[in-house]
């Protein structure tokens, strides 16, 4: 065999073997680079919710943290200081649902899914905040107030 003969052949061993093997390690890469992306995001919104969750600590008066809202009656001003932290607690989920929730989840967005789901879920088990929402989701996303004041319709269903 001579070196032009030995060149050829070893071009269509790269073309053969080498070219589907970088096309696998691209891929492989590119859906790590997702995952950590989705992660990030995830990461994001999980600290912001921690940061809301101080803001209902500096405002203990309105008792946000019970789980069937305050027992006492609130005055004008504590109303409306509830009103926009429940306004900024909507803006979070709206946010959280159109950058994690997708129809067709796999197996690692459903898990971080799920954590803001139940998140949800918690809030509107509250009176207080479901008897909110419709003036809260008014100018939101259209699929994200379906999908939130489903979550409100079953668990009002649920307490029954």
């Amino acid at each position: 065999m001579n070196l032009l003969e030995t060149f050829e052949f070893l071009s269509y061993v790269v073309t053969v073997v080498g070219l589907p093997f970088a096309i696998i390690v691209y891929l492989l890469d590119q859906r790590k680079e997702r995952r950590n992306e989705d992660e990030e995001i995830f990461q994001r919104l999980s600290d912001e919710y921690r940061e809301f969750l101080k803001l209902v600590l500096d405002n203990a008066d309105l008792q946000l943290l019970r789980r069937d809202g305050a027992k006492q009656d609130l005055s004008e001003e504590q109303k409306e200081r509830r009103l926009a932290i429940f306004g900024i607690l909507i803006s979070l989920f709206e946010r959280a649902y159109l950058l994690v929730y997708e129809e067709a989840m796999d197996k690692q967005t459903r898990r971080l899914w799920q954590s803001w789901e139940d998140y949800m879920r918690e809030w509107v088990r509250r009176a207080d905040f479901r008897d909110a929402l419709p003036g809260l989701c008014e100018g939101e996303d259209e699929d994200f107030t379906r999908y939130i004041k489903t979550l409100a319709e079953e668990e009002r269903g649920a307490r029954r």
